[in-house]
Order: C-alpha cells, then structure tokens, then sequence
C-alpha cells in the first residue's frame, strides 16, 4: 500500500506484525541496521507540508499502519495491512531485542518517564539488555549538534535497537540521519508510546481502542491541540479515498 506527496509516494512496506518480526530478527543477525516509522494521517498532513519530513521519510526502511483510516484505506485499495500503532511495537521488539541478546536504548521523553519505562520493561521482558536511556534537551534539533552526539554515543556503545520517543518530525529525521552515522543500529520511531508506562500519558482504554475511537478520547483530553490536528487529518480523507479507489481499479 502506498500514499502520495509531493509527488513520492509513501510506502507501508510491512504489511504484518509476522512479516515485521521477520524483518527485524534478520538484520539484527545480520549486524544491520534500521529505520521504522508507523504512518497515519497526521503524518501525511506534514509529509504534504514539509519537504524535509518527506525526505526522511523516504529514507526509512520500514514503514508500517499506525491508525484505523491507514487500514481502512488499505482494505478499500486491496493493499491490506495490519494495524501496528508505535506503542504496541515497543514490548514485542523489546521481546526480540532479548532473544537476539542485542542491546537496547531508550531516548526522548523525559528522564523521569525514562526510568519509569526502563524499570516497567524489564519486569516485562526477561533477559532484556537496556543499556541507554537519554532524554535530550528541550531545544533538541535532530540535525544539530546534540544529534551527532546521540547517534556517536549509540553507536560507541553498540546500541542495536534505539527507541526514538521524540515525536513527528523530529524522530523520523533523527533515524534518517542516524542511519548514516550509525547504520547497526535500528531505529523505532514510537512517540509517546514510551510516556504510557509509568503513567506520565494516560492512553484510551483498550475497549475504546478496540472500536477505533481512540482519536476522540486524546481530543477530549488536549482539545486545543489535537481538534485543530484532527481537523487536518479529516480534511485529506476524501483525496485519500479517492486515491485508494484508483488503486483497487488498477489491479
């Protein structure tokens, strides 16, 4: 499945949770690294507005559906993929970070929400190897100087798996680069998936998440923020439908 911008076209190159696990355990065999980015509408928004967004996203390596529309969207062009939203990756590739011995770091956020996650995940996941957590500073520019020393020191250490909880864009540009400055590590782009643990986010209740209104409950809870947000991501819905029919029609 994929989506126009610009021009390019963003592809959801994972279809599955099996074909991602697949993926991840061959490189970290192999010594590769990675960049994994989890598309939905918000990010199609910026990829439309932000040559340098785009450009970054061009340059993962593993794009998967983080959002119901993204696989509604699939569904209606017969491109089907499987919901992978970035929170629920974080546990099973921490799973496979411990099975292929590899270590792991934890960087974004906040140093509290930090230590509340490193102490949740490994009660969670036996023989897990964090060896990193970082939080960057509040100026944190992904192609400055504070950047450089976070990819330098992943590397120095022989980070193989580096959760990336910086947000869009900032996070999808730091993999970018980092897959230049230090290309045996693999990056997840997760955003606040890392907040949920010690309970410095709230995220809906699964029974919301379970019949796709998610959306509504972060609404609810930041109005000023994510109304004007969301306003965004329903206002690109009818070019969406109409680009996913063109597909279903050239099969």
């Amino acid at each position: 499945m994929f989506f126009e911008s610009q021009g390019q076209c963003v592809t959801v190159n994972v279809p599955s949770k099996a074909a991602l696990k697949n993926e991840v355990l061959a490189r970290f065999a192999a010594g590769e690294g990675f960049a994994l980015a989890t598309v939905n509408l918000d990010h199609l928004v910026k990829l439309a507005q932000s040559e340098p967004f785009l450009e970054a996203y061009l340059g993962q390596d593993l794009v998967v559906a983080d959002g119901r529309p993204i696989v509604w969207l699939s569904r209606l062009a017969k491109r089907e993929v499987e919901l992978m939203p970035g929170s629920d990756l974080i546990l099973p590739l921490c799973q496979l970070a411990a099975a292929a011995g590899v270590p792991v770091a934890l960087v974004g956020s906040t140093d509290r929400a930090l230590q509340d996650a490193a102490d949740y995940l490994g009660a969670q996941v036996a023989g897990l190897d964090l060896a990193w957590c970082h939080a960057p500073s509040g100026v944190f520019d992904p192609q400055g100087d504070e950047a450089k020393e976070i990819l330098e020191t992943l590397k120095r250490k022989g980070i193989r798996l580096c959760f990336l909880a910086l947000g869009a864009p900032k996070q999808e540009s730091l993999a970018h680069r980092g897959r230049q400055v230090a290309p045996a590590v693999g990056f997840a782009s997760i955003g606040a998936g890392l907040d949920f643990f010690g309970g410095h986010q709230t995220r809906a209740p699964l029974w919301l998440r379970k019949i796709a209104m998610e959306w509504l409950w972060r609404a609810l809870g930041s109005p000023a923020r994510m109304i004007p947000r969301y306003a965004k991501c329903f206002a690109i819905l009818p070019g969406q439908i109409w680009a996913a029919l063109r597909i279903r029609a050239s099969k």
